[in-house]
């Protein structure tokens, strides 16, 4: 039974990530972008890459433009190299998340790498500027894995909290226009579990690992949770399983029971910014006249502001 008093989210969406190719020629799957910018407002874009073979990732994401958004990077196997126009230069490896605020714009490369098996695997999200932060100073918050709380639960169930606030621990991300929480969960085998969002924010969650039902009822198959008067196992729902994305509804927290592997998924929640959006590739503004002024000052080299 739900908490007294708590509403949970209903399932309004679940869809596959789909294969596409980006930058030089990496091979990743996208689960959401460059279609319907208003769906999970204030969040635009969501990649998950990772493979075994280098040569369908190794060739990056070479110099290219931002301007008027947030690029979240989390990896969880390999690294990638960054550097920056302006100077800026890292490596994020396992565990670490690069939050780059582009604001004004900036001109930035990303090359990921195998670990020692070949192994690559990490997640980007591109979160929404308003309008009144657009032009904003370029800005990078880099976390290293060591540096992000991690919080266990009686029943094993674990959360790193890389940003917003989460049973007692801050994520060591702030300062976001979105006000977001980014979560990285990993729920037991068989176990059910609550977790609460704020009514104001837009949720999603995606599945990277085993498989669950996100709903407050319907144990997933399998597993032997419940029975009926007849003492028959109770089983009446599939489970949604790797590279899963699931869009919700309003409500004040997500319910999930994990399948007979357990499940690790991402939750992420943010406050919808309600803008106009005028999109085109990295570049995302809220009128066609802004965008035409970003292209305009990429091509005549006065894309980058000084710093004031």
């Amino acid at each position: 039974m739900s908490v007294t008093g708590s509403t949970p989210r209903p399932v309004i969406e679940e869809r596959n990530a789909q294969p596409v190719i980006e930058g030089a020629g990496v091979h990743l799957h996208r689960a959401f972008g460059f279609h319907n910018p208003t769906e999970a407002d204030p969040f635009l874009l969501f990649d998950d890459f990772r493979g075994d073979h280098p040569d369908q990732f190794e060739a990056g994401f070479p110099w290219h433009p931002h301007r008027g958004i947030e690029t979240i990077t989390y990896v969880l196997a390999g690294t990638v190299d960054h550097g920056d126009s302006l100077g800026n230069t890292g490596t994020l490896g396992a565990g670490d998340v690069q939050w780059m605020t582009a604001g004004s714009g900036i001109l930035h490369q990303e090359m990921p790498h195998g670990n020692a098996l070949g192994q690559m695997h990490g997640f980007q999200l591109w979160a929404n500027l308003p309008s009144d932060l657009k032009m904003t100073a370029p800005r990078y918050q880099d976390v290293q894995g060591a540096d992000i709380p991690e919080v266990t639960d009686d029943d094993g169930t674990r959360v790193k909290v890389i940003t917003g606030e989460f049973w007692g621990k801050r994520g060591p991300v702030d300062g976001i226009a979105a006000d977001p929480q980014y979560l990285d969960v990993s729920v037991p085998a068989g176990v059910k579990k609550r977790f609460k969002i704020d009514t104001y924010r837009r949720a999603f969650a995606y599945i990277y690992e085993g498989e669950a039902i996100f709903a407050d009822a319907a144990p997933p198959k399998g597993i032997l949770l419940e029975k009926d008067v007849m003492g028959r196992e109770v089983n009446i729902r599939d489970l949604s399983g790797n590279r899963t994305l699931i869009h919700f509804g309003t409500g004040d927290e997500v319910v999930v029971q994990a399948g007979e592997n357990g499940v690790r998924f991402l939750l992420i929640s943010g406050a919808p910014i309600d803008e106009p959006v005028a999109w085109h590739g990295p570049i995302v503004m809220n009128t066609q006249a802004e965008l035409r002024t970003a292209i305009a000052e990429l091509r005549n080299g006065t894309f980058i502001k000084p710093a004031h």
